[in-house]
């Protein structure tokens, strides 16, 4: 059982929702991926099965990534106004300089890995020549592009085709900081921001000009939830909304992401994916539910602990989680393909994935995260709350928070 102090840190460090958010959005990305290595061998596992049934379960990877975007933003923008208090008194250099140090380790050593699996010629980690080879794709991945490059060339392996959303995250947090700065008047940036949200649809559809890859990875089309986020975070720190009104955030906003995830196959019936907008209800609804999480005290029960321990280090599951779903995929295949061992591997895989993660976390991504904070002379501890009293809207923060991130 957690001791009592330990748990009163947790609570002072973290927030329960966002890491739950998180945590249900690495749960889709994870599920999705040993369903197109079970897709890929062609194991008729879904036979028998609800149609709605499979989809929200094993076809919602996309849908998962919409809500990490979604959070980042948040996450990032409130992370912001704690160290300046005002977005447009953001340091450039110090902004780049905290997300290189969150950002930058566990990422030089994934593609250092992926580089030696390449030239080694393994299974599985081999850049085709018609992608561009091994220098093409470490380019496209240091310089986020990697969306680009498949949306041109076709999918890289798996392991390299996950880094298209980072692509896109890091892509708009590197005009993020320069855009606080020019546009001053918070108006302006608001204006800025509900510009990206409109562009999403068009840029999953329209912009897409046909090409299913360009579609699914696009910047504009993967941009309107971070902007959605970062909205959100912004109207946090300035209005302090009453539980009646909390409450109906929360009912609208479950209802909303509920829809968009476990009525999928109704949402395409009635067109909300062909003209782009089941992703942006998604992100809205995540947006509704993040205003809850922020300004509450809502507990998660211990149920659910697993899920948000998934969450704390969705980063690190992201990068790493393929390792896991081949190497599982790979014992299945050596033992005959047994339809009674696919529950197993959607089990070990995701146990497997979240342990590895926190391994990864606690190891390396954390002690490599503080070590250059401190050698670039940026402390975590610095922040400052955004939120006033009372105590149950305080956000506060320490060294290690889901707000840093």
């Amino acid at each position: 059982m957690q001791p009592a102090n330990a748990s009163r840190m947790r609570k002072l460090t973290r927030i329960d929702g966002i890491d739950a958010l998180r945590g249900l959005a690495i749960f889709f990305v994870v599920m999705n991926h040993v369903n197109m290595r079970l897709r890929s061998a062609e194991v008729p596992y879904t036979n028998g099965l609800p149609e709605q049934l499979v989809s929200s379960l094993v076809w919602n990877g996309q849908l998962g990534v919409q809500i990490f975007f979604a959070v980042s933003g948040f996450l990032i923008t409130s992370t912001a106004l704690r160290r300046w208090r005002s977005l447009s008194r953001l340091s450039v250099r110090d902004f780049y300089a905290l997300r290189f140090a969150r950002i930058a380790p566990l990422l030089v050593l994934l593609l250092t890995i992926l580089s030696v699996l390449h030239l080694v010629g393994l299974k599985y980690f081999v850049v085709s020549p018609e992608v561009g080879g091994l220098g093409r794709a470490l380019f496209a991945a240091v310089t986020f592009h990697v969306n680009v490059l498949e949306a041109s060339r076709g999918y890289l392996p798996a392991n390299w085709d996950i880094l298209w959303s980072l692509s896109v995250e890091e892509m708009f947090y590197l005009f993020f900081p320069v855009a606080c700065r020019v546009f001053k008047s918070s108006k302006l940036f608001v204006v800025v921001l509900v510009i990206f949200v409109g562009l999403g649809p068009f840029g999953r559809t329209v912009l897409a000009h046909g090409n299913g890859v360009w579609k699914e990875y696009s910047y504009l089309g993967s941009m309107d939830a971070i902007a959605l986020g970062c909205l959100t975070a912004l109207l946090v720190s300035r209005v302090r909304f009453s539980r009646p009104a909390l409450r109906t955030f929360a009912l609208f906003g479950a209802a909303l992401m509920g829809f968009i995830l476990m009525f999928s196959i109704r949402a395409s019936q009635w067109g909300l994916d062909s003209n782009g907008l089941n992703m942006t209800i998604l992100a809205i609804g995540t947006c509704m539910i993040m205003i809850v999480a922020a300004q509450t005290q809502w507990t998660a029960s211990h149920v659910i602990r697993p899920l948000l321990t998934m969450g704390e280090h969705s980063y690190e599951i992201y990068l790493t989680h393929m390792f896991v779903v081949f190497a599982f995929f790979e014992l299945f295949l050596q033992a005959g393909k047994p339809m009674l061992a696919v529950p197993l591997f959607f089990i070990a895989t995701l146990v497997t994935s979240a342990l590895a993660g926190k391994v990864t976390a606690r190891n390396f991504s954390e002690p490599m995260n503080n070590r250059l904070r401190k050698l670039f002379g940026r402390e975590s501890h610095r922040l400052v709350s955004v939120m006033s009293d009372p105590p149950e809207f305080d956000l506060r923060t320490t060294q290690k928070t889901n707000l840093t991130e």
